[in-house]
């Protein structure tokens, strides 16, 4: 058991059909690894009753508190509402759409005294072929922009030492956000473990992370996350200018991929209909 105390963040949007089973799923495992906890529901502008069934669950459970979005902000702005509330010692983030288990909570045990980020990857995603291959291409594009070697970088079941993730600062709206978390945390020193994590197939709900609108809304994330970083090393001068060029000559290559990722995208969406 880890002597510390767990923040659990979830964000979730109009996940009224899971929301319960998360939490309630989380209240049981939990104890049993962590010698303290909290569940936090961000209610990220549900239209359904996600905030009610939150809120319900949070007055029958003090370890349970609500996050309430009055609008739709984005995953990533539902992530950074969720740290800045979070108490433990720890801050862990997971979906709410029962993708993924609590339990293999157990796998990252035992890195964190080691680690400050210990990231999960799905070992057999279960998703549409667009988005595995989205996936996968995104991975190649943060490689080439931010130096991230991720198995799965946008996989959203990590642990971070909350005093480095509180002290970042995040900007990304939407599904950069776990890009822009282990490009600021690893410019800073961060070590990285990653492990591998189940992933089961959404039983309800749906998701809306493989949209036209959320991979424009991320390639255009991407652009500005890369820019601000670039003028971020331009001023430090403990940057190399060698490292500078390196990677402005590797976005000439990477720019092209990111213009066809969405045409990429939408064919494989459309044929998995």
């Amino acid at each position: 058991m880890l002597d510390q105390k767990l923040s659990l963040v979830l964000p979730a949007h109009n996940e009224a059909d899971n929301i319960e089973a998360v939490v309630c799923r989380g209240m049981s495992v939990l104890p049993k690894i962590v010698s303290d906890y909290e569940i936090i529901v961000v209610d990220d502008g549900s239209s359904d009753t996600t905030p009610s069934i939150a809120d319900q669950l949070a007055a029958k459970h003090a370890n349970v508190k609500v996050v309430h979005h009055p609008e739709n902000r984005g995953y990533g702005a539902a992530l950074t509402s969720g740290f800045a509330k979070a108490s433990g010692g720890l801050i862990m983030f997971m979906d709410a759409d029962r993708q993924f288990d609590i339990a293999d909570i157990t796998a990252l045990a035992p890195y964190v005294p080691h680690y400050d980020i210990i990231a999960g990857y799905r070992i057999r995603r279960q998703d549409p072929l667009y988005r595995k291959v989205y996936g996968k291409l995104f991975g190649l594009v943060a490689w080439a922009l931010f130096g991230l070697h991720m198995h799965d970088i946008d996989c959203a079941f990590k642990i971070y030492r909350a005093d480095l993730l509180k002290n970042l600062t995040l900007t990304a709206p939407g599904a950069l956000i776990n890009t822009e978390m282990l490009a600021r945390s690893t410019r800073r020193g961060a070590t990285v473990s990653q492990v591998g994590v189940r992933h089961y197939p959404r039983l309800a709900g749906q998701s809306s992370g493989g949209s036209p609108r959320v991979v424009f809304r991320a390639m255009g994330e991407t652009v500005r996350l890369w820019l601000a970083l670039r003028k971020e090393e331009a001023a430090d001068p403990d940057v190399a200018g060698e490292q500078r060029q390196q990677r402005s000559i590797a976005v000439a290559g990477i720019s092209f991929a990111i213009a066809i990722i969405v045409g990429i995208v939408l064919r494989l969406r459309q044929r998995s209909r």
